[in-house]
């Protein structure tokens, strides 16, 4: 069972992240403040959920929220800047577009750039504990989703409609036989499938007569 707040005292926000680990597209975040009685039983983390489910909390978490953003940071601004900060810059952007601000703020993971002068708490596994990290983990992963299904149209031979821009093989077989796209990201490693395979097996058979 998903907990409804951190603290009561002050009006919080639930922040979270989607894309991190991609090899293309932005990272996407969201901040969603939701009301005090707020109660949903299929809400949990996005990674848990199906993409039906994940598509119809999107629709019932921007109904009942008091305020909701998403926000990027794309793929040349996260080679300049790494991704980490790219992370906590497209959740600044966030926050910056709530119609009402928070007087706290409660962050998937364990590390978070402070945000102006709000008092935040880092939660590991948060978007599995809290309402509000759980539902801002649900609108950057569909938000995210549907911006990759689009690129998706012009360079189909990445599969991003089924991977997202993650490190599939099949995605990095399609770097490896086209290149990069415009949208991919330069600073992160793409490594080949073959190679993985390879080293796996050459570990088994060290392993094996030792």
């Amino acid at each position: 069972m998903l907990l409804p707040f951190y603290q009561q005292e002050l009006l919080e926000a639930g922040c979270d992240e989607a894309g991190r680990g991609c090899l293309a597209g932005p990272v996407f975040a969201a901040a969603v403040i939701l009301p005090p009685d707020f109660h949903h039983p299929l809400l949990n983390d996005s990674k848990q959920l199906a993409e039906k489910e994940r598509n119809k909390l999107r629709k019932e978490i921007e109904e009942m929220a008091i305020a909701f953003a998403v926000a990027a940071v794309d793929h040349q601004e996260i080679d300049k800047i790494n991704i980490l900060n790219a992370s906590f810059l497209a959740m600044h952007r966030a926050l910056d577009q709530l119609k009402q601000q928070p007087g706290f703020i409660i962050i998937d993971g364990n590390r978070f750039k402070p945000y102006q002068n709000t008092k935040h708490q880092c939660i590991v596994k948060g978007d599995g504990k809290y309402f509000s990290i759980a539902a801002a983990s649900i609108l950057a992963k569909t938000y995210r989703d549907e911006y990759m299904e689009n690129l998706h149209q012009q360079f189909p031979h990445y599969d991003w409609k089924q991977n997202k821009g993650y490190p599939t093989v099949k995605h990095r077989e399609a770097v490896l036989n086209y290149g990069l796209s415009p949208y991919h990201r330069k600073t992160f490693r793409i490594t080949n499938p073959q190679l993985s395979i390879f080293n796996n097996l050459s570990y088994e058979s060290t392993t094996a007569h030792q």
